[in-house]
């Protein structure tokens, strides 16, 4: 019931403001253009179409001000009418009372904001969907920001997330694109960062990773966190004094070399996501500012680390090597590597794929970014997508949702830039770099212990997979005979024949598809070195054993 009024709260809201008029109806189906007609029986609002659909986003609440937020960041595909007015939702969200504000402050911290603070600020120095923020000074001296939950606000999202739920289940139901697109769990993976961003002390966390993994870096600084004031609703960090990074007018004020803003932030997203393994996901321009200092190297200073992301090592293995391949226009390789990773079923045709991709990302290269609408480039991979059941990863929809952020960013920093020749370099690098002796070395000591503690239970494996061998019908008579035999040696032979022998099967094994899964259950308990180091160990034993 509780859905039901809030899915009428969102229709009252959308008639009152009429944005079925935003709606370019020569492009919709005859049966949405009569569910739509009842709407002109309601009168037309005197105000603007952005003024319409950034007051209806502020009314109805932290997830529809975000969708607001995002659309801001793309003026090539949002009239400039409506880019403008949605620029308010990012830092400038109709404020709460102060006086809400300081009790929600005094009860987390277990005194009055006086005892604590000097020069309190009674005016919202910011106010978002989600949260509030004034400034003051420490008792120390030291300017900061107070950042505080809205009131009632855990609510209002978990309507609109069950609202969601509905509506995915719907839409997975009866669209032919439902399963595919896995509407249910985006949308779960959804609610879990939206709550994510009610709790002060995990966005204070990571802010704190984030500090210590760009700490000295000309690239981006981030404000320090003062803990002994930070809890589940409240939060106290550094007071920041950057440049808006949208205020393009202070930046050429002050001659900031724009060409170096632009490819700063590019280096600063790939750092994150492939060096760091973790990234800042929220970076709409309200989240990013610009330093004062030294303009003809600007620094960038992020605010609001309450969403992060991070990527799988093979994820962040394969969608290097994606990027690499489609920079290098090897778009057969594209096509095995989304097969190779899963991400399109093992049963499509490559040559197929690889034509499809073709045609969708050759029109990209060779042009700089102003030429370059990664919107319609989205439009086209949605229709291979669909055409080869290429599934939604949703451990790359907030890496999805960064790219968009920072593709709308370079945008207004600088038309000009080259986006594919600022990060093919970097990728070059970091492939380079992963497969380097010092990287692997590095690997094999923070791993090690783990693989010292499993490596005892290698030989019952593979003793147990010579039992399970006899029982699949399905393998090659030779696999089947040699495992029978091995089997009964293992149990007769010296030490270094049963090493031998366990070695031949288990890369036997691991190259059968159907005796592949027998082992698969122990070997994905293995990070991927260690099985490949174990079985490279095991290979180096062999040729020892046969030279002896």
């Amino acid at each position: 019931m509780t859905v039901f009024f809030r899915f009428i709260t969102i229709l009252r809201v959308f008639l009152h403001y009429r944005l079925d008029e935003l709606i370019p109806k020569q492009h919709l189906p005859l049966r949405a253009r009569l569910l739509l007609l009842p709407c002109r029986l309601f009168p037309s609002s005197k105000l603007n179409r952005g003024e319409r659909l950034r007051r209806a986003c502020e009314q109805l609440g932290p997830i529809f001000v975000k969708f607001g937020q995002l659309l801001s960041t793309r003026p090539d595909l949002v009239p400039d009418d409506i880019v403008v007015e949605l620029n308010y939702l990012q830092d400038r969200v109709a404020p709460f009372p102060n006086d809400v504000f300081r009790k929600i402050v005094e009860t987390a911290l277990g005194a009055s904001v006086d005892a604590i603070f000097d020069d309190y600020d009674h005016a919202p120095l910011a106010s978002a969907s989600v949260a509030q923020v004034h400034t003051a000074t420490l008792k120390n001296g030291k300017a900061v920001v107070i950042k505080a939950i809205r009131p009632n606000i855990a609510s209002i999202i978990e309507q609109d997330v069950a609202l969601l739920f509905q509506l995915a289940h719907l839409f997975e139901k009866y669209s032919i694109d439902g399963r595919r697109l896995r509407p249910v769990e985006i949308v779960a993976d959804y609610r879990n960062t939206i709550f994510d961003e009610l709790n002060l002390q995990k966005e204070a966390a990571n802010a704190s990773q984030l500090r210590r993994n760009f700490a000295n870096s000309p690239l981006l600084y981030v404000p320090e966190i003062y803990w002994e004031y930070t809890r589940n609703n409240v939060m106290v960090m550094e007071r920041i004094y950057g440049i808006p990074v949208t205020n393009i007018a202070d930046l050429n004020a002050q001659n900031t070399d724009m060409k170096k803003l632009a490819e700063r932030g590019v280096e600063i997203f790939f750092t994150q996501v492939f060096d760091h393994n973790f990234f800042h996901a929220d970076m709409h321009p309200g989240n990013i500012f610009v330093s004062r200092e030294n303009p003809q190297l600007p620094q960038y200073i992020a605010v609001d680390m309450a969403i992060v992301g991070s990527l799988t090592r093979e994820d962040q293995y394969y969608l290097a090597r994606n990027l690499l391949a489609m920079f290098r226009r090897d778009y057969r390789q594209v096509a095995e590597l989304h097969v190779q990773s899963g991400w399109v079923p093992d049963y499509v045709r490559v040559d197929e794929f690889e034509s499809a991709i073709r045609t969708v990302c050759e029109p990209i290269f060779e042009k700089p970014l102003k030429d370059i609408s990664f919107g319609h480039v989205l439009i086209n991979l949605f229709r291979t997508a669909r055409r080869f059941d290429m599934e939604v990863q949703p451990q790359l929809v907030l890496l999805q949702k960064t790219l968009l952020n920072i593709e709308g960013l370079g945008r207004q920093l600088y038309p000009d830039l080259d986006l594919w020749t600022t990060a093919h370099p970097f990728l070059e690098r970091w492939l380079k770099k992963r497969f380097s002796p010092k990287s692997l070395w590095g690997e094999l000591k923070r791993y090690s212990p783990e693989w010292m503690e499993k490596f005892p239970q290698l030989p019952q494996l593979i003793f147990n997979s010579l039992q399970q061998l006899q029982n699949v019908g399905q393998l090659a008579p030779e696999l089947h005979k040699t495992a029978q035999q091995l089997q009964k040696r293992s149990a007769q032979s010296s030490r270094r024949y049963w090493l031998a022998g366990a070695l031949f099967v288990t890369a036997a094994a691991l190259a059968h598809p159907t005796v592949n899964q027998i082992v698969s259950d122990y070997i994905q308990t293995l990070h991927f070195s260690t099985a490949s180091l174990i079985l490279a160990g095991l290979g180096l034993l062999a040729i020892v054993i046969k030279k002896s």
